[in-house]
């Protein structure tokens, strides 16, 4: 029957998703990265794990991965949705700013760890061929393993954190030329700068020129056609072209898929999409890298790891230090201060994800002897799995405090516009742009949110910072500065969607002023009970504004009139239940959070 489900297909696919829904949490509530998680569930379900058992006990083959080679090529994407959602949270200018930890921490890092191992792998009986690869595929760190660990311990905007980033960005525009370089090796050609090198550059240099086009001049509009569209699933299967796109064009002109998508993300953090897309991609980027940590644990070649224990854990061991002291050197030379120095060092002491990269391709090409680059293999993945324990030393070396929450203990560079605190404003329709232009006038810093394209294009047409996105939604908020705003001000004509961000938002932030609109008394009484500052009814303000004109045109003095109106405002909010000495928030909703 040609409809007829067949469970072992899917096998693989449920394994991944329960051991998703069992690590994840049972780690968090440890205080453990799930990334270890991830990699020793790998382990315990691959091939070397209970696949070595399920030879002799037959229904454990029901708790094995099957096909890890296909797993493997799904869980790239994992690093590809990561450099995208790193593109996203970066600009222009930050770029700029990290020049040169990008050029010259980076460059100097790569060089001198490739020429260090390849140093040890010729002494060590290997041809200077075979050395190179090793050296080069051992130089580089891993991405998808640091990223998300800086980002657990907030540590992503130190210095350390910038220093280490900087690193992993030249490493992975380091990996097109090594592949080319590895080629043309394997090719045993005389002429290292033939034309046919310089032909094999120019594909990807084609590459990354469309890849800017697209996104100058076409992915802006095709985004704000989408969003026109009111269709969440279109958006997302929108973002999701995007970023596989990216990558597609990026790997068929020569260059990592992850670059591409680097590329991508870069230029839509600079389009009012930005969080938006975040959100948007986020759920599939925590899921795939789940799934490439698990595919590293799968890779963990045990048996022979068992065969030669004292080569490969001295090699991962080796390769550790001798990583560890050379870029704790640069990173003196940089001026980085000891402690910063010590924790990127640790953090990029293991190898990477595109280690199995280049040993593959150098193993395919004749320059490597397989067994010396499996051999490597599992040192490197090794090095992999000690990443997270590193990265908790560098931080107790520095003299921090480990826990999730940690901030960073460093003052860091000084940030850009776009991460200081500002006044969120939500909804840019006539009072929004009115709230807007009052806070300039008074030089108050704003960013808006708005769900209308048209609204939001508008709005950057005149200059202002205003991103398309569900203010309903508490990551979408959080991405649009909610952390750290000294107000949020919810001008919207939908008392509904107002209720929604006014509860949303008092959540997250117990402290935060909150101005929003209301329709009339019973509206604003609402907003009151949900946690809102101070909510203005257009009735009551209204029926003000109109007094006022009316006492001040017939002759009533001006001091007068403000004083009675604002008195008349006062009986309003006590009629509200808001009186002022609850400072700005409702006797209700203190009576509901006092409550345990």
């Amino acid at each position: 029957m040609a409809g007829e489900v067949q469970p072992g297909a899917y096998k693989d696919v449920v394994l991944f998703l329960a051991t998703a829904g069992v690590v994840v949490p049972l780690f968090r509530q440890w205080r453990i990265s799930p990334i270890l998680g991830f990699l020793g569930a790998g382990v315990l379900l691959g091939p070397y794990g209970l696949g070595q058992l399920a030879r002799e006990v037959s229904w454990l083959d029901a708790f094995t991965i099957a096909n890890p080679d296909e797993l493997a090529q799904l869980a790239e994407f994992g690093v590809v949705f990561l450099l995208f959602a790193i593109g996203l949270e970066l600009s222009w200018e930050r770029l700029r700013s990290l020049r040169r930890y990008v050029f010259g921490l980076g460059a100097l890092q790569v060089a001198l760890c490739l020429s260090a191992t390849a140093v040890v792998a010729y002494f060590a009986g290997q041809p200077p061929a075979a050395a190179i690869a090793l050296g080069a595929a051992l130089a580089l760190s891993s991405t998808a393993i640091v990223m998300p660990i800086l980002t657990e311990q907030k540590r992503q905007h130190a210095v350390a954190g910038r220093a280490t980033f900087s690193v992993l960005l030249f490493q992975d525009l380091a990996v097109a030329p090594i592949l080319v370089t590895l080629t043309l090796m394997g090719d045993r050609t005389d002429q290292p700068l033939s034309p046919a090198l310089l032909l094999s550059v120019l594909p990807a240099v084609l590459g990354v020129a469309f890849l800017f086009l697209f996104g100058r001049f076409l992915m802006r509009p095709m985004l704000r056609s989408v969003a026109r569209a009111k269709s969440e699933e279109l958006f997302v299967a929108a973002c999701l072209l995007v970023v596989v796109g990216a990558g597609l064009v990026s790997a068929i002109t020569g260059l990592s898929m992850a670059l591409g998508a680097f590329i991508a993300g870069l230029l839509l953090a600079e389009t009012e999409f930005r969080h938006e897309v975040e959100v948007r991609v986020e759920p599939f980027k925590g899921l795939l890298l789940g799934l490439f940590f698990l595919s590293v644990g799968i890779g963990l070649n045990v048996p022979l790891l068992l065969d030669r224990p004292l080569v490969i854990l001295g090699a991962a061991v080796g390769l550790l230090a001798m990583n560890t002291a050379i870029i704790f050197g640069l990173g003196k030379a940089f001026g980085l201060k000891t402690k910063s120095a010590i924790e990127a060092a640790l953090l990029l002491a293991g190898a990477g994800e595109f280690a199995f990269v280049i040993l593959g391709q150098a193993m395919t090409e004749g320059l490597v002897p397989r067994d010396v680059g499996q051999t490597a293999l599992v040192a490197a993945t090794l090095s992999m799995f000690s990443i997270p324990f590193l990265a908790q030393l560098g931080l107790r070396l520095g003299g921090r405090r480990v826990t999730p929450a940690e901030q960073p203990a460093e003052k860091p560079e000084a940030p850009s516009g776009d991460e200081a605190p500002k006044v969120l404003v939500v909804g840019y329709g006539r009072v929004g742009r009115l709230v807007g232009d009052m806070l300039k006038r008074h030089a108050l810093p704003w960013v808006g949110a708005e769900l209308d394209p048209r609204l939001v294009d508008q709005g950057r047409r005149a200059g202002e910072t205003i991103y398309f996105g569900d203010a309903a939604r508490a990551d979408f908020l959080l991405r649009c500065g909610l952390a750290d705003a000294p107000a949020l001000v919810v001008t919207m004509d939908d008392p509904e969607g107002v209720e929604t961000i006014v509860a949303v938002a008092r959540e997250l932030r117990p402290d935060l002023t909150i101005v929003a609109r209301a329709r009339d008394a019973r509206h604003a009484q609402r907003l009151y009970d949900l946690g809102a500052t101070d909510a203005v009814p257009e009735t009551v303000e209204a029926s003000l504004q109109l007094s006022e004109a009316v006492l001040v045109e017939i002759g009533v003095p001006m001091g007068l009139v403000i004083a009675s109106i604002h008195e008349r405002r006062d009986e309003f909010r006590k009629a509200l239940n808001r009186p002022e000495s609850l400072g700005g928030r409702s006797r209700r909703f203190r009576e509901r959070q006092a409550k345990p």
